[in-house]
């Protein structure tokens, strides 16, 4: 079988990412040890390429549109969201910022990183205006909106979809 060899070339504050995500929330497998090694290996420049092989027979299933968390399913594709078998009606805006928070569960956004991902063309930035827009999903998608369990308020910083659900 005829073998097709992609070049990526890599930034440093990619190559720094990517080694702390797999320290991180990599799997235990040799194959993450050796990508981390060969990563450190780039960036302290003991190397000037790395190549990556996928191992003999692995196919990658393609990425799913629909995120699970708990009770809670997003579909990307069908715009739709569900709680314990219910579908949950949102706004275009809610779902997105819905969408937005839980692809990126764990990370802490502020209300200013929310509006960029979220609207398209410059928004005139009023916190109150996406913490109306965290209150109502909460309500749509909390079992209780006054001790959520999916979105979370980070004091003093922004919100978070909680990455234990």
């Amino acid at each position: 079988m005829k073998k097709k060899i992609s070049f990526v070339s890599l930034d440093s504050s990619l190559a720094r990412w990517l080694s702390e995500k797999i320290r991180i929330s990599a799997p235990d497998t040799p194959a993450a040890k050796e990508l981390l090694e060969g990563l450190t290996d780039l960036m302290e420049g003991a190397a000037n390429s790395l190549m990556l092989e996928l191992g003999e027979g692995e196919i990658l299933a393609p990425a799913s549109d629909t995120i699970c968390c708990g009770d809670l399913s997003i579909d990307l594709r069908l715009r739709k969201v569900v709680r314990s078998g219910a579908e949950i009606a949102l706004t275009p805006k809610e779902f997105d910022i819905l969408y937005f928070l839980a692809r990126n569960r764990g990370e802490v956004f502020t209300k200013e990183q929310i509006y960029q991902a979220v609207w398209e063309n410059d928004y005139l930035l009023d916190d109150s205006n996406i913490m109306a827009f965290i209150r109502k999903l909460r309500k749509k998608i909390e079992p209780n909106p006054d001790a959520p369990e999916y979105i979370l308020t980070i004091w003093g910083i922004g919100y978070k979809f909680n990455d234990k659900v």
